[in-house]
């Protein structure tokens, strides 16, 4: 358990809190590419530690990332015209590109030159696997983007599933690394099968082990962490250990344990304090990957069928999330559809900021444990001046990944060659190094 500080200290982002500020040196998600995918197309509110912002496509197809509020007068420019390669404000008709600057103020005198003396706030923005991502650190040094374990090469099919959820992005995060829960709270989805790995189906994922009680074993990084959760396999137990490998990169991302044909992977961005952009996603080979539709369908996220036109979800701690209680009694663990509905009807529930203080933790806890020493001891060196964690010469190599498998018990899962899930008839493809930002 941690002190309320510590809670505090862990979960804060908002203006100058140290855990917001160290976030602030990552590239950021802020929305999906397919939100301002139309050149001049509608504007977009964002929000993320506890900023406000307005994301939009210009007429050449430049994406600007934006303080929401116009400086003249704080008008909202989501509701702005975006048209001749800017974004006028509706108030006064002030106009701005993509990099903030003010290029017409028609209700000011030409003579005035105003428009010289007014910088808008906005950011470097990059476009890379079905995302928006933007750089709201030191302006001075903005750091070349590099992709994401998740989305390596252009040529990688992501998809996305996102949700905007009601609770503070540790708990949610705490979640996605906390492989025991899956045993008890997925049981229905997430099925043991007399299989010789994780495998997909149009309706499961299959795993071959009944074990609910996995022994963890953790291993520090410079990027954050991994662990294994060891389990019983069906075949073989005497001999051989199943292995699921989690791997956390700091601040936010969960490379979770892949099944026969893609890679699962979730970044978790704080919106505020009390709000997080849950973004769970499938990635890998094209032939072998469920497109984004498909893999929301899925996961029961689907925009207009279970989140409305905000990615706001429809099933809420009010309506308690579906639950279906005949379902229930016909042999359903928890009666509600979809495993990150699952996940999310416990991490609502926790309340906006989990109250740390009271729980009660125990051996499978072991990587919740690490993430938040992990994390605390990463702020306190960032606050006494050190490089924000995962960052420079600490940030992961592109070959950090998850792994599951069945393997013989004199072997170490640290040492085992992880690689990612692509087609077997297909050649992985090579990493690429050379990324262009729009500054």
């Amino acid at each position: 358990m941690l002190t309320h500080e510590q809670n505090q200290l862990l979960c804060r982002v908002e203006g100058d809190a140290p855990m917001g500020q160290l976030m602030r040196h990552h590239w950021t998600p802020v929305s999906l590419i397919e939100e301002v995918s139309e050149p001049d197309g509608p504007p977009v509110h964002a929000r993320v530690f506890g900023e406000d912002l307005v994301v939009f496509r210009d007429t050449e197809g430049r994406v600007g990332v934006m303080d929401e509020y116009c400086p003249h007068r704080r008008a909202s420019l989501v509701y702005g015209r975006n048209e001749d390669c800017g974004l006028r404000c509706l108030y006064h008709g002030w106009k701005f590109d993509v990099h903030g600057t003010v290029i017409e103020m028609v209700s000011e005198p030409v003579s005035s030159c105003m428009t010289e003396k007014v910088k808008h706030k906005a950011y470097p923005t990059h476009e890379w696997g079905g995302m928006v991502w933007a750089y709201m650190g030191p302006q001075n040094t903005v750091p070349e983007f590099v992709p994401p374990a998740w989305a390596p090469t252009a040529d990688t099919r992501v998809s996305i599933a996102k949700a905007l959820l009601p609770c503070n992005w540790a708990q949610v995060l705490e979640g996605a690394i906390d492989s025991a829960h899956s045993s008890s709270l997925h049981s229905s989805d997430f099925v043991p099968a007399r299989v010789g790995g994780a495998e997909a189906t149009s309706k499961n994922w299959l795993r071959p082990s009944t074990d609910k009680a996995p022994r963890l074993q953790v291993e520090r990084t410079s990027y954050g962490f991994r662990y294994a959760a060891i389990r019983r396999p069906i075949f073989n137990a005497n001999t051989h250990d199943y292995i699921r490998s989690t791997v956390f990169v700091a601040p936010s991302t969960v490379l979770i344990p892949p099944n026969n044909l893609y890679n699962v992977a979730n970044i978790n961005v704080p919106m505020d304090d009390v709000n997080t952009a849950f973004y769970f996603i499938a990635w890998g080979d094209p032939k072998t990957t469920p497109e984004t539709e498909t893999w929301r369908k899925f996961l029961c996220q689907q925009v207009g069928v279970d989140l409305d036109t905000s990615y706001r979800p429809l099933r809420n701690h009010e309506n308690r999330f579906w639950q279906d209680r005949e379902a229930m009694k016909a042999g359903n663990f928890t009666g509600i559809k979809g495993f990150p509905n699952q996940d999310i009807a416990m991490w609502v529930t926790m309340g906006p900021i989990a109250n740390r203080s009271d729980e009660r933790l125990g051996a499978s806890d072991l990587a919740i444990v690490e993430f938040r020493k992990r994390m605390l001891e990463a702020v306190e060196a960032f606050s006494e001046g050190a490089a924000a964690i995962g960052t420079g010469e600490h940030a992961p190599a592109r070959s950090v990944c998850s792994y599951q498998a069945v393997i013989p018990k004199d072997t170490d899962w640290r040492a085992y060659e992880a690689r990612y899930v692509w087609g077997e008839d297909a050649e992985t493809p090579a990493l690429e190094t050379n990324y262009q930002v729009q500054q």
